[in-house]
């Protein structure tokens, strides 16, 4: 590739990394630790474009289903894809993407879908990368609102007055947010799938795989809550940090019983001032993509706290 400046290292099996120090930090999703969690039916397959021998300049892990025909990246988790360096020119991307078609095909898979992270986690690498897949042939599959709140501004001074005042509301009646220890997870567990059960929406994972995220990133994973005066669970969400500067709000929920609080505004408003607290840059409060469709109510949420919409696409190309 490029007249012998790049190379492309393929490497089969789970917990792979790559053999040069890479140009960025991975995103926790594409951490050799994460890869190995989203246990495929097949053994994943890990791409590095590796400059001049001292440094990955780019990865990509891609996942075979059982029968071979397709592959998706990421497996199990929010987002994954391709990251690369910031220097890295549109051409040499083009070139290590063709590269990873090449063998893809080679292995009798006809078709790879891309879900990368939203625009707002890297805009200028999401612009780059969009305008190298749709080069290459690739079709937007899912287009999607993502909402972040940036944490470099006030999050009151944002929200809608509704919002403004249910959170004036929860205060006055003593609610409080905490920040829960992992032991409590299997009761927290418990609170979100009845609080998911009302609305008739379920939990994408188990309780197991979730207590394995926790036991294997403890210093990623957090649970947090908000009380009420006699101590009960008002709200709960799991949060992820998938950066040192960003944030995921990934599991929210409240009963229907505390809608006229709604302490998921004082949830985020602790969210927010943790964010803050730890010299993050965002936080990211996810799509609001439902299996049945677009949540408009959820979404109509996520813009009165304040939210900020970036697309989040989801590619895929025939090989």
């Amino acid at each position: 590739m490029a007249g012998g400046k790049y190379a492309v290292r393929l490497q089969v099996g789970v917990g792979a990394a790559p053999l040069l120090p890479t140009a960025y930090e991975p995103w926790l999703y594409l951490t050799p630790a994460h890869l190995a969690l989203q246990r495929s039916p097949t053994e994943p397959l890990h791409f590095f474009l590796e400059e001049a021998d001292h440094r990955t300049v780019a990865q990509l892990t891609v996942f075979e289903t059982a029968d071979g025909q397709t592959a998706r990246s990421p497996w199990q988790a929010p987002f994954g894809a391709v990251q690369f360096a910031d220097d890295l020119t549109p051409e040499a991307l083009k070139a290590f993407l063709g590269v990873v078609h090449e063998q893809l095909a080679r292995r009798g898979v006809r078709a790879l879908t891309l879900r990368p992270h939203a625009f707002s986690y890297a805009p200028q690498a999401s612009a780059r990368l969009t305008q190298v897949l749709t080069k290459l042939g690739y079709a937007v599959e899912l287009a999607e609102l993502n909402m972040h709140l940036p944490l470099a501004q006030s999050y009151e001074a944002h929200l809608h007055a509704a919002e403004r005042r249910r959170l004036l509301k929860c205060e006055r009646h003593g609610l409080r947010f905490e920040q829960e220890p992992p032991l409590l997870l299997p009761l927290a567990y418990e609170f979100l799938r009845r609080c998911r059960e009302e609305k008739g929406q379920t939990l994408s994972m188990p309780l197991e795989r979730l207590q394995e995220l926790f036991q294997q990133f403890p210093r990623q994973h957090f649970l947090f809550s908000v009380r009420n005066a006699q101590g009960e669970w008002a709200a709960l969400t799991v949060v992820i940090q998938v950066s040192p500067d960003v944030l995921y709000n990934f599991y929210p929920a409240s009963p229907l019983a505390y809608n006229s609080f709604s302490p998921v505004v004082l949830l985020n408003a602790g969210l927010h001032a943790f964010g803050q607290a730890s010299s993050m840059r965002l936080l990211d409060l996810g799509t609001s993509t439902l299996p049945t469709g677009l949540n408009h109510s959820l979404l109509q949420f996520k813009r009165h706290l304040g939210g900020v919409p970036s697309l989040k696409l989801t590619f895929t190309k025939t090989l």
